[in-house]
Order: C-alpha cells, then sequence, then structure tokens
C-alpha cells in the first residue's frame, strides 16, 4: 500500500489493471482510469487467462477476459475455481481497515456493485410497487395454453386435432427449426429465475417474500411458464416435431444453465433483461408472422400472443433501468457500456441435443442462429436496432456524466450500433452459401444455414 503524499486522501493498492486508488473509507476513487465502482479492494490472480467464446444470432464472436462494469478488467480461470480473500487496508492516518475482496469463480467477478449503490436499488421497493408490478397482468385476465388447443374433454376431440394436424403441414421445416429453438429457449424458465435470483439487493430472499422484487420475479416468472407450455402442447399435436429431441435439448439446456456475465450486480442484471425481452418480443413477433404467411392462422395467434407479453415484460424491464439512470446517470452508463462490450449472450447459448455435434462437427446453437438469421426471424441487424431503441429510451445521447468511465462508456454505446451492422454486413459476405445441416428436432432432415 503506497500512500498519496499530496494529503489528498487517497491510497494507492495492488488491483486487477495495477495499482488502483483507494478513499479513506477504503473505496475506489471513481475518478481514477484503473478503478472500478465496485467494494473490490483486490482481486487475487489465478494463473492463466480466461477466453470465453459468446455465440449470438448473426454474429459469432471470441472475448477474451471478463470486462467489468466500466474497464476492461481481464482475469484468469484455471486453478481454483473460487477464491474469496480479505485484504488489510492502511488509511492516511494508519487505521487498519480489513475488506472483503468479490468472489472468483471460473474467471468472473461476483458481487460487484457497491454498497452505496446496493441500497439504491434496495431504495426502489415503493418505485416496483406502485410503477412496475401494475405492468403484470391478473392471472383472470391472463390467455391459457388451453385457450388455443381442442378441449381435451370435447367429443369432437380427435376431429379437431386430427385439424389441427392438417393445418400444420403447411409449416416448412426451416419454420420448425425456428420455432423448435425458441420453444427450448421459453421451456428453459427454470434458470432464468434462477438468474434473477443471483442479483444483490433485489432477489426472493425466502421463496415467497412480500417485496415489490420478490412479487415481480415471482409473477413474471407465472406469466413466462405459459409460454413453453402452449408452444410444446401445440407442436407435440402437429406431429411435425421429434418432440423427445426437443425434450433432451430443454433438459440439457436447464442443467446448463446460462452465462449472461451479470455478476450479481442488479445494474447488469435489468440492462440485460431489458435487451433479451426485447429480442424475444422481435423473435415472437416474427415468427408470428411467418405462420400466418403459412397458413397457420391459430399458430400465428399463439406466437403474438407470447409477443405481446413479452412487450409488456421489455417495458418493465426498461422502467427500472430508467429509474437507474435517473437516479445515479454515471453508474447506469458504466453499467450499460459493460453489458455492451460483453455483448449479450443469448439465453440458450448452451443448448446441445446430445448429437447435432457428432453428426455435423457444428454448435447446435450457432446452427440454429443461422436459421433463425436466413428467415429474417431474429438477426445481427435486430441487435443493432435493439441497441438503437435502448440508446433512444434511456436518452444516452443527451445524458450528462462525469469525465473518465462513465464518458467513456457513453461514446463506445453511442458508435456501437453503426459498428454491429457493418460487422454484419462483411459476415453475411463471407458466409458459405447453400450449406446445409440436419437438425434432430425434425427428424435429422436437412434445413438450409444460409442463402444460397
Amino acid at each position: 500500500m503506497e500512500l498519496d503524499e499530496s494529503g489528498g486522501g487517497w491510497s494507492r493498492a495492488p488491483g486487477p489493471e495495477g495499482m488502483v486508488e483507494l478513499n479513506r473509507t477504503g473505496r475506489y476513487n471513481p475518478n481514477s482510469p484503473s478503478s472500478f465502482k465496485s467494494d473490490t479492494t483486490r482481486v487475487e490472480q489465478l494463473p492463466s487467462p480466461h477466453t470465453h467464446s459468446i455465440i449470438m444470432h448473426g454474429i459469432g464472436r471470441s472475448v477474451s477476459g471478463i470486462a467489468s462494469q466500466g474497464s476492461a478488467l481481464r482475469l484468469p480461470s484455471k486453478g481454483r475455481p473460487c477464491v474469496a480473500s480479505r485484504s488489510a487496508l492502511v488509511t492516511p492516518s494508519g487505521m487498519p481497515l480489513t475488506k472483503t475482496s468479490p468472489i472468483i469463480m471460473d474467471g468472473q467477478v461476483l458481487h460487484s456493485i457497491s454498497e452505496e449503490r446496493l441500497e439504491l436499488c434496495r431504495g426502489l421497493h415503493d418505485y416496483m410497487r406502485d410503477e412496475v408490478n401494475p405492468i403484470l397482468k391478473p392471472v383472470e385476465k391472463c390467455w391459457q395454453p388451453t385457450d388455443f388447443l381442442p378441449a381435451s374433454e370435447d367429443p369432437d376431440f380427435l376431429d379437431k386435432v386430427h385439424d389441427l394436424r392438417q393445418r400444420s403441414t403447411c409449416l416448412p421445416d426451416d419454420y420448425l427449426v425456428v420455432f423448435a429453438g425458441d420453444m427450448i429457449t421459453e421451456e428453459a424458465l427454470p434458470t432464468y429465475m434462477t438468474m434473477l435470483n443471483t442479483l444483490d439487493g433485489v432477489r426472493d430472499e425466502t421463496g415467497a417474500a412480500k417485496t415489490a422484487w420478490g412479487i415481480w420475479t415471482r409473477a413474471w416468472t407465472a406469466e413466462e411458464n405459459r409460454h413453453g407450455d402452449i408452444m410444446n402442447k401445440y407442436m407435440y399435436l402437429t406431429g411435425r416435431m421429434n418432440m423427445r429431441a426437443v425434450e433432451v435439448t430443454i433438459q440439457n439446456l436447464i442443467g446448463s444453465g446460462m452465462d449472461p456475465k451479470t455478476e450479481n450486480n442488479p445494474y447488469l442484471g435489468f440492462i440485460y433483461t431489458s435487451f433479451q425481452e426485447r429480442a424475444t418480443k422481435i423473435s415472437h413477433g416474427n415468427t408470428a408472422r411467418h405462420a400466418l404467411e403459412h397458413g397457420d392462422d391459430i399458430l400465428a395467434k399463439i406466437c403474438g400472443s407470447i409477443a405481446s407479453d413479452e412487450a409488456r415484460h421489455e417495458q418493465a424491464y426498461q422502467k427500472i433501468v430508467d429509474k437507474l439512470f435517473e437516479l445515479d446517470p454515471d453508474g447506469s452508463m458504466v453499467a450499460f457500456g459493460d453489458m455492451m462490450k460483453k455483448q449479450i449472450v443469448m439465453p440458450a447459448h448452451l443448448m446441445d441435443d446430445n448429437v447435432h455435434k457428432a453428426n455435423t462437427g457444428r454448435n447446435l446453437f450457432a446452427d440454429f442462429s443461422a436459421v433463425a438469421e436466413r428467415t429474417g426471424t431474429y438477426t445481427a441487424f435486430d441487435y443493432a436496432d435493439i441497441m438503437d431503441h435502448l440508446i433512444k429510451r434511456w436518452h444516452i445521447a443527451d445524458l450528462s456524466v462525469g469525465a473518465g468511465d462513465a464518458a467513456a462508456s457513453q461514446e463506445y454505446v453511442l458508435k456501437l450500433p453503426n459498428r454491429i451492422r457493418k460487422l454484419a454486413e462483411r459476415a453475411n459476405a463471407r458466409k458459405d452459401k447453400g450449406k446445409k445441416s440436419n437438425f434432430s428436432w425434425v427428424f435429422g432432415r436437412e434445413v438450409l444455414l444460409n442463402t444460397v
């Protein structure tokens, strides 16, 4: 530990990128370019660099290291899987101050939010109760899966199922592959509730907490639960899909989890969900449009109803971030930039049907994403459009932030949508035209990945 002889009260201590500045309380100096906004005081170094490959719809990218909120913090991964240490700090008066460093697990920082910002999030209870939770619908006003399906108790149930199966014969294999991928994503709902409950300060601490945050998480999950239900039941009745292969993929995906790199930090978590819910709305909206074009009007209504739910949920998460930007523009800006540097990884990026890799030598999620891109269901251009929407929603261009990380993040985010579009154009030009892949979800039939 080195003390600043200038009398400014700042000390310097070893950090993940060299020296970081600490104030009299042992917190990072937010104006130091080497400082991250959390209460982190030291990161224990592990033996080797961590590289995580992220594949998103439309663009495959390898990202070396994990970007911390506001700076390019690179953390190693091999060695001990989980490290928590305590660091003795010395204040300018010579008084020792012991603080706990963050946990490092699989090369990632956990629990990165500062105590001040944690208290800010806890203080949003009334805002959640009054402004966000009313976006949820009462159960009696929600559609249910059986509203779209033949009633199993009806005497003519089998006749109605026959009509459904006849109607679904119009759906081509590429549509079925995209629908299956979306359905599998929806069916992995336990993972998403788990993810929300990793966020510090806003998690449902008991599983039935009466807090506004706990009520939101459970009710949001309950609304989302209907999506996988109706998609699964409808496809089962059509007979068009290998449901066992789908079920294997679902079980594998839930077992694998997801890795959104949100660091237990609600700022990062709600920026992620603000983006992801809009992406899901776009995807389901396009599957609704395509189903209608192919001739299945009931399936179009199903997908449209799901997209409508996602639109409400998108508004809810974006309202949370609205408030964060209002109360803490610098911290919110740094968080937005951090998530964009990491890229928004899609929830089903770890999907596996146990056979695709062996049969094709390729990644199942990457091939599913390629079909979604080719059919115009969800593309890299949609990703850029979502960024434009969030930039406009949160008034990023006009946001007044301090110098340092917040200003750098603002500049980065504003330039990113056009950069993504240029990358997407180059990627499209380099694609192998006419490439196909077999999908177990459609009984091993070949589906075109890229336009001829």
